[in-house]
């Protein structure tokens, strides 16, 4: 067993894991942060894209103990208490979810492709998105989502 010592969504967490825990699986396991989704385990389907430091990373291809002393920002916490983000408040707007399995890491990675990119083209966005995959909305809701949250 190891100690991690991490910040998650502005608290700070202390915890013994095995060494070859994935972020992923400490993040919904353990804490029980269940927006962090597994659906390939290889990183390339974008389900458990979470924040590292400001920065989209897919959290089923990083060892826990990689993230050792860095700030995690998952979708529980990106809200300020009952005041969604932008971002959130954008995909409901737009409808840019259906089984909404993938919705937690989309709206992870437009964040932090937001929070680092000013007046994006549809192309752009496109671009940013294309390591999340979603399987039921065609992705023209999440676009428009994405690029409407840009205006706010």
């Amino acid at each position: 067993m190891e100690v991690l010592s991490l910040t998650v969504n502005g608290e700070d967490i202390e915890a013994e894991i095995h060494p070859g825990t994935t972020l992923q699986k400490f993040l919904h396991d353990t804490l029980g942060l269940t927006g962090t989704k597994e659906g390939c385990g290889e990183g390339l389907c974008g389900a458990c894209t979470v924040m590292i430091d400001g920065k989209a990373v897919k959290s089923c291809i990083i060892l826990a103990l990689q993230a050792q002393g860095k700030n995690i920002r998952t979708i529980e916490g990106l809200a300020n208490g009952e005041v969604l983000d932008a971002v959130q408040e954008s995909f409901m707007e737009n409808g840019a979810f259906q089984c909404g399995y993938c919705t937690p890491g989309m709206i992870m990675a437009s964040k932090s492709f937001l929070d680092e990119t000013q007046n994006p083209t549809e192309t752009d966005i496109r671009h940013a998105l294309s390591g999340n995959l979603c399987r039921c909305t065609g992705y023209h809701k999440i676009v428009k989502a994405v690029l409407a949250a840009s205006n706010k």
